[in-house]
């Protein structure tokens, strides 16, 4: 499923139009990015939070070279029990 389809089923799950629906999955998107740092826990579904990956050496697979690896950070989904359950 891509974000057209989501789009589509919520315009059929809610019978409203695909702008209307787009609208509400662009809004549920935009606050859970702006949220993620805080941390989004949405039960049944899951939590999304920030971690942090540390500085570390890496290997160029063409070269074989040693190259360092920047920190960054990313984002991490945990399924909650009702969605691991569904699967």
């Amino acid at each position: 499923m891509n974000k057209g389809d989501l789009i589509a089923a919520v315009a059929k799950d809610l019978d409203t139009t695909k702008a209307l629906a787009e609208q509400a999955v662009n809004s549920v998107f935009s606050n859970i990015k702006k949220n993620t740092k805080k941390g989004v826990s949405i039960i049944g579904f899951g939590s999304f939070t920030v971690t942090k990956r540390k500085a570390r050496q890496g290997r160029n697979p063409s070269t074989g070279e040693t190259i360092k690896i920047k920190a960054s950070k990313n984002v991490r989904f945990k399924a909650g029990k009702a969605f691991k359950e569904a699967l």
